[in-house]
């Protein structure tokens, strides 16, 4: 088997995105060798706990309401040909994603993270939930079969919130600066959404080369 680490934030279109056509190459091979885990990086690391106004948040990044709507316009090209839903109005505010990510940390730890950042991914982008809302973190935790009051005892603590941050940290300082970024086999960093065809060549590579390493 060959690790799959993912570097993404559950706001992040383009890691919803990415997460969509990696699903569907692994759904087109069948048989694909990833062990997957997700890891924390947050795209606003400054974000206050309570989140932001999103239009006041967007304008500000992209310098006014036009420059968001162009920033958005290859994001929704791009979840169109993934086939994704992007109810971008019902999304009120732009959480502060730290809480989400230790719930991801958790769910991990229960061979539970695929679902959980599936699910976090669907309840913001498409039912344009508060992830940074305990309330809706435990409601998803129960979704993917973890203990919801655990989850609401944990978030009502400061558990693993260092180590999210330290985790975050590291990724920065090893170079990542942007999300999705796919490392493969603890080697070869693949950064941004790629297409369904490069994730079916790269598996195709991977299996030749372990068939190769079998014949030896």
């Amino acid at each position: 088997m060959v690790k799959l680490d993912i570097l993404s934030d559950p706001i992040c279109p383009w890691c919803y995105i990415g997460k969509a056509n990696l699903d569907r190459a692994l759904e087109q091979v069948g048989d694909h060798p990833f062990i997957v885990e997700w890891h924390p990086f947050q795209l606003n690391p400054d974000m206050p706990a309570e989140g932001m106004d999103r239009r006041a948040y967007m304008e500000a990044k992209f310098g006014g309401q036009e420059g968001a709507v162009k920033a958005y316009l290859p994001v929704a090209e791009h979840a169109q040909k993934a086939g994704l839903t992007l109810n971008l109005d019902k999304i009120a505010r732009t959480p502060n994603t730290l809480n989400a990510h230790r719930l991801i940390h958790w769910a991990g730890i229960e061979q539970k993270q695929t679902p959980v950042v599936s699910a976090l991914f669907k309840a913001y982008f498409v039912e344009g939930r508060d992830i940074g809302d305990a309330e809706v973190l435990a409601d998803i935790a129960d979704t993917a079969g973890m203990d919801a009051s655990v989850v609401t005892r944990l978030l009502g603590s400061d558990a693993d919130m260092d180590d999210i941050r330290a985790r975050d940290a590291h990724s920065r300082e090893m170079g990542v600066n942007s999300v999705p970024t796919f490392i493969v086999a603890q080697q070869h960093a693949v950064p941004g959404a790629q297409p369904v065809e490069l994730w079916v060549q790269v598996i195709a590579d991977i299996k030749a080369q372990m068939e190769q390493a079998n014949g030896a």
